[in-house]
């Protein structure tokens, strides 16, 4: 049996209040001492954060790595030794593909396991200030959700392919009794009662929910999102605050084809009008000090990572030996030579470079400049533009024309002029995961948006693979017993 502990992220250290999540995990204390103080609470679940920002997880596989090689976004050679290669070829047995996945089914359930730890404490009558005590439950309980939901979306068959099939241990407590495994659906009902839970709780004490909270960059006079007197409500958009469990709720409900439910809860993120659409002058400014290249004002929810800058510039600017996409496959991709020509995300993501040997496409998305950038480094977690494409594939049958507004105002932000019409619902689909690779590169959410739809996944050749539990269900760990696998 693992040993759980709390990893603590020290928040008094800091030299400056706006910087309070710019550490690395350091300690470990018994649950007695730990939680015999709010500040203890506080650091139980910054340690969570930190933890789900580790490489292993969305600090990197996560988001740019495993889910990306297997939706084929990237190139590899037929020789290429990269530890990707035989993942991109789904070959589940090689030994590097099964190190990968054991790391981050162990990191996972190591979070779950603190929030857990969390959750089992938070009533035990320590004293808390202000609205702490409910803002630490309501986003304890919504990591929970959210992480078990990524472990159901690699491991278990979608709920479209097998309702009742085997998925995941729901695990919902801090012990070392194994965890029966639940049903996909049972599953995904447990994500929707913790997440419910979560906005229960979230949505009398967020910060995030008052008019005085102004979203933007840190360097702005207009930004207040670092202006809350107390340093743990600050910064809500690094945590899963109100709106990214609205978020987190409309994926799962339309997993579970809850399209009702799925479209509530994604207008209420965009009726909010909290998240602006990034403005062009700040995604395309050439000065790297202004510009903004992962278009951070929209991000609902997101990793924060400062300590990873070198790992990304590694990642991806390391020409063969780091992910990119071949020239002709990058041009498909933003259909460049049609709907795509003006579009802003192809021509300030993607740096062409030909060096004789590959003409290829180097993403510049998390890159990282010497001088001051204009926001920290993070790993987009949820985007308002996910809120539209599922407000539009929600709509489509009661309301096409509602539908396609939905989809044809995020790709006039991105510079696409071009709406999508039409009466036909296959092509619409089409037009919607196209625009969501396009939007989503190197975050890691395409192959998940493959498998819900029993979606055939397109090469860099043009040939699709056929959609099959072969692909999308990756084989649970070899250690799995220890977590309650059978």
């Amino acid at each position: 049996m693992q040993k759980y502990f709390i990893i603590i992220a020290t928040l008094f250290l800091l030299a400056s209040c706006n910087k309070w999540f710019d550490v690395k995990p350091e300690d470990q204390v018994t649950k007695d001492e730990l939680f015999k103080t709010e500040s203890g609470f506080m650091e139980a679940l910054n340690g969570v954060y930190t933890a789900c920002a580790h490489e292993e997880l969305y600090g990197l596989e996560l988001a740019a790595g495993l889910p990306e090689v297997l939706a084929q976004n990237y190139h590899f050679e037929p020789n290429d030794r990269d530890a990707y290669k035989q993942t991109s070829l789904y070959n589940y047995t090689d030994l590097r593909f099964t190190d990968r996945r054991d790391k981050v089914w162990r990191r996972t359930y190591t979070a779950i396991a603190n929030c857990n730890l969390i959750l089992e404490n938070i009533n035990n009558g320590t004293p808390f200030t202000d609205v702490n005590r409910q803002l630490i439950h309501g986003e304890a309980l919504a990591l929970r959700a959210y992480l078990h939901f990524d472990m159901l979306r690699l491991f278990a068959p979608s709920f479209a392919s097998a309702p009742t099939g085997k998925a995941i241990p729901y695990v919902t407590t801090f012990s070392n009794i194994v965890t029966p495994m639940s049903t996909v659906t049972e599953a995904l009902n447990s994500m929707v009662a913790d997440l419910t839970a979560a906005k229960e709780l979230l949505k009398p004490t967020d910060p995030i929910l008052k008019g005085a909270y102004v979203v933007g960059y840190p360097s702005d006079t207009a930004s207040k999102e670092l202006v809350s007197p107390v340093l743990f409500q600050q910064n809500r958009r690094h945590r899963l605050n109100y709106y990214a469990v609205c978020g987190t709720l409309a994926r799962v409900y339309l997993y579970l084809d809850k399209k009702q439910e799925a479209l509530s809860n994604a207008k209420e993120v965009i009726d909010a009008k909290k998240f602006p659409f990034t403005k062009e002058q700040d995604f395309i400014n050439a000065d790297v000090k202004l510009k903004d290249r992962i278009m951070y004002p929209e991000l609902v929810f997101c990793w924060y990572d400062n300590w990873h800058t070198g790992l990304y510039a590694k990642r991806f600017e390391t020409g063969f030996a780091g992910f990119y996409i071949k020239a002709d496959a990058g041009d498909k991709l933003y259909e460049k030579g049609g709907v795509g020509g003006e579009d802003r995300r192809f021509k300030q993501w993607f740096n062409l470079i030909n060096d004789n040997s590959m003409v290829r496409y180097e993403l510049l998305k998390y890159k990282r400049d010497k001088e001051t950038n204009r926001h920290p480094l993070v790993h987009p977690a949820i985007r308002l533009s996910e809120l539209y494409y599922i407000a539009a594939e929600a709509s489509w049958d009661t309301d096409p024309a509602k539908a396609q507004e939905y989809l044809n105002l995020v790709r006039a932000a991105r510079g696409i002029n071009v709406p999508v019409n039409t009466t036909s619902k296959t092509i619409f689909i089409d037009e919607l995961v196209k625009e969501v690779r396009k939007e989503t590169y190197a975050e890691g959410q395409l192959f998940y948006l493959y498998k819900r739809l029993n979606r055939g996944i397109l090469m860099e050749t043009g040939a699709i693979t056929p959609p099959s539990d072969k692909v999308f269900v990756l084989p649970f760990p070899n250690d799995e017993l220890e977590y309650g696998q059978r």
